[in-house]
């Protein structure tokens, strides 16, 4: 970037006179009180995803204060700009069907407005990997910090965390061991601060992913929403924002494939969220990467999960910062990591290993030689069921489970599993195969987070924890279970989990990697002819029109077609 190019002078809005274009520019931020001198800086935009529906950025505003602060003490102007804010909670239909649109407004903002680098204010799911596409498709210099976990509450001397025990809870109310008064009284202890759930969620997943693949300062994904520390990291991250305008530090240099497989390798050891996978594919896609499963698939096995943290374990993200955050597990998995790739600080992630404090005793991070789980958490599934694929949270599963065949009970869509599934004229037993379809990214739209689909009624009742579940579409990070997911091709657009009728037999071999319908191909085929395609309700303009008409399926990220990047140039890993 040349001088002429830089701060106030970039990106100026066309009216086919550069000098006036400036001179107007000029004019009117001359009105928020800027000297000329502080106009002459280098200038940092600093995305504000603050909402009064978001508890998770509830602390944004102090953080960016603190990144404000870094900025001018290195001699830069920090100017904040809105950008769309996803809770998971109030998002209708889901947050992931705003993913995108998160990502689309910050690559045009960032594109648009004047800044020589940005800072990316992430947090709860779908905001960091929506701000990693943004900057990724924009190429402006960026870094990441993020709002932080937050810390546990308590209920009757037992700790709790949002979600993965917001989801153990009710579903022992479902089963009548928890009365409605308790579940109320539960209700203001399972979120007890600011910050994203404090268990291995999308949030933890994706803040440790960021910092593993290099776009977020040592030390800024496992700090609690609520600690000094937090502000000291962004007021860090504002201060490197310069010095990266000042590189010309782009995305593209840091998000490489082998910084990309090493987002991946710690997914796996983290016992990390199922999300993750469909949000580096659609980061990876803005880069021009295609996902690979097999080899994803592949690096599982010489990775165990070594993060003793729900829902794969027992410790909470609190428990984490304290052991050492990433950089504990890191030390574990050095072996297995590309150590050369450069990361925002400028240094590699090599050498930021080797600069970081000594180790010391704890018991959330487990040696290699002693993991929670001796195989990576997620495993790839292949079969007639899911031709492009399907995956399961090994980790988060139950062993007696894991080969298993049995009698399939389909739920049509969302509305039909809810109508259903607690009646006590529901055909279902234990050993039966829950089947959820027309939940994916077009089906539901959005791909929601219903492949947690919850144990019947009357099956809960008689004490039964878990079952197979299957469904195209996704669940939270938080969740636990035998649960099959992001099932591809979805069933609304004529995959094959649309032709699974009540009744069928379907076999999950996890050791194996398969997933499969035992019906026979020509069924199959006479089923196929009297499919008809869903019609898409509500499509007719607008957002929804832009989401069912480009779209993508669960291996492409769920990015839309005409955002990735038109040249493929390679795999992850």
């Amino acid at each position: 970037m040349n001088e002429k190019t830089k701060g106030m002078r970039a990106g100026l809005a066309n009216y086919g006179d550069a000098g006036f274009s400036l001179f107007l520019r000029k004019a009117f931020i001359a009105a928020m009180g800027y000297s000329d001198d502080a106009l002459e800086r280098p200038i940092i935009g600093i995305t504000d995803t603050f909402s009064g529906y978001n508890a998770c950025h509830r602390n944004v505003p102090e953080v960016i204060d603190a990144i404000k602060r870094g900025v001018m003490l290195a001699g830069g102007l920090p100017i904040e700009f809105p950008v769309v804010s996803i809770h998971e909670a109030f998002s209708n239909p889901t947050s992931m069907f705003l993913r995108n649109l998160m990502a689309m407004d910050t690559e045009e903002l960032v594109r648009a407005q004047p800044m020589d680098a940005v800072v990316l204010i992430g947090g709860c799911d779908k905001t960091v990997p929506a701000l990693l596409m943004g900057a990724a498709s924009a190429n402006v210099p960026a870094i990441m910090t993020v709002t932080g976990p937050m810390i546990t509450g308590h209920h009757r001397g037992e700790r709790l965390g949002a979600c993965t025990d917001c989801r153990r809870l009710w579903g022992k109310h479902r089963a009548g061991e928890i009365s409605a008064a308790e579940i109320q009284e539960l209700t203001g202890k399972l979120a007890p601060a600011a910050g994203t759930c404090m268990v291995m969620g999308t949030a933890s997943t994706m803040a440790l992913m960021t910092e593993a693949m290099g776009m977020m300062l040592p030390g800024g994904a496992a700090i609690p929403a609520v600690h000094a520390d937090r502000l000291r990291h962004a007021e860090a991250t504002g201060a490197r924002a310069v010095a990266m305008a000042a590189e010309g530090l782009t995305p593209d240099k840091i998000m490489t494939p082998a910084a990309l497989a090493n987002a991946l390798r710690v997914l796996h050891a983290v016992g990390g969220s199922t999300n993750a996978l469909v949000h580096l594919a659609a980061v990876a896609g803005r880069l021009g990467f295609d996902l690979d499963l097999e080899a994803f698939d592949r690096m599982g096995l010489e990775t165990p999960v070594l993060v003793d943290l729900k829902p794969s374990g027992q410790h909470y993200m609190e428990d984490l910062h304290r052991a050492g955050g990433l950089t504990t597990i890191l030390r574990e998995i050095k072996p297995l990591m590309n150590l050369d790739c450069v990361t925002v600080s400028g240094k590699t992630l090599g050498q930021q290993i080797e600069e970081a404090p000594p180790s010391w005793p704890q018991e959330v991070v487990r040696p290699l030689d002693n993991p929670i789980y001796s195989k990576g958490g997620i495993r790839l599934l292949r079969g007639n069921l899911a031709p492009k694929g399907a995956i399961i949270k090994e980790s988060a599963a139950s062993p007696v489970l894991m080969q298993h065949t049995g009698r399939a009970v389909v739920f049509e869509s969302l509305e039909d599993m809810d109508r259903r599934i607690d009646s006590p004229d529901l055909d279902v037993r234990a050993d039966d195969v829950l089947v959820l379809r027309n939940a994916g990214p077009k089906g539901a739209p959005g791909m929601p987070e219903s492949g947690y689909i919850p144990i019947p009624r009357k099956l809960a009742q008689q004490g039964v924890k878990d079952m197979v579940r299957l469904s195209d579409a996704r669940m939270s990070g938080t969740a636990f279970g035998t649960i099959v997911l992001h099932a591809c091709p979805e069933a609304a657009v004529g995959g094959p989990i649309a032709l699974v009728r009540t009744g069928d037999l379907i076999r999950l071999d996890v050791p194996a990697g398969q997933l499969e319908l035992l019906v026979d191909e020509d069924e199959l085929m006479r089923r196929r002819a009297e499919w008809v395609a869903p019609e898409w309700t509500g499509a007719e303009r607008g957002y929804r029109r832009l989401w069912f008409d480009q779209v993508l399926q669960a291996d492409e990220g769920c990015d839309f077609a005409f955002l990735r990047n038109p040249t493929t140039t390679g795999t992850v890993p």
